[in-house]
């Protein structure tokens, strides 16, 4: 599954630029949402969202990159998202805000910075959809996979079958790419979000099929 990081678009042909991916082949959107104290840059609240699902019958992944996802929460699932993912460094009550979103009739997303072990997870994988695993800092777009993350993600898998969790997905964020994204699924990744290896070519089709021929070949 690839999801297009829509932080990477225009955002001066938004609209299009999500329709053109979608109509690449992509069934995901992800919209990454910073508040400028989590990460430093602030980019979209849940007015994006609600005007994406009121053109658009995808899967709107929201990737909560702020402190305190609580208390906003309830605004992205009013606006029609269909995963909300929330970071275990944003919050002391991580197991509360994630409860809260299921409770929503949302799918639950946990977080996890490249320097977050996978200690946490053991208390929230029972209530978890997708365990999304930073594979850079987050807040910039265009930055490069860190390697050591892999061996996180190989981890994280088989944390997942220990803990009789195998079904949930697991996603990655950052430095996806037709370099990158083989070794990133071999290691147990199934949700790839990719930027400006999508956002960055003019012909989105084929910038997504390089994508999809780089994942099947694997390494």
């Amino acid at each position: 599954m690839i999801a297009p990081s829509i932080l990477a678009a225009d955002f001066g042909k938004f609209a299009a630029e999500v329709e053109d991916v979608i109509n690449a082949g992509c069934d995901w959107i992800h919209i990454d949402v910073m508040d400028g104290q989590f990460v430093p840059n602030i980019t979209m609240g849940p007015q994006v969202v609600e005007a994406l699902r009121s053109r658009f019958h995808c899967t709107l992944d929201v990737h909560l990159m702020v402190q305190k996802p609580q208390q906003v929460i309830p605004d992205f699932v009013q606006a029609g998202a269909d995963v909300i993912t929330i970071h275990q460094e944003a919050t002391p009550h991580v197991h509360r805000g994630l409860e809260m979103i299921l409770q929503s009739g949302v799918k639950a997303g946990y977080a996890l910075n490249p320097a977050t072990g996978l200690d946490g997870l053991a208390y929230v994988a029972d209530i978890i959809d997708v365990l999304l695993i930073m594979t850079v800092n987050p807040g910039f777009g265009g930055q490069k996979l860190i390697p050591a993350t892999l061996d996180k993600i190989r981890a994280a898998r088989q944390r997942l079958v220990d803990l009789n969790r195998k079904q949930v997905r697991i996603e990655v964020d950052g430095g996806i790419n037709a370099e990158t994204i083989g070794a990133v699924k071999d290691a147990g990744a199934e949700i790839f979000v990719a930027g400006s290896a999508i956002f960055a070519e003019v012909d989105r089709k084929k910038a997504i099929g390089a994508l999809t021929t780089a994942l099947a070949a694997g390494k």
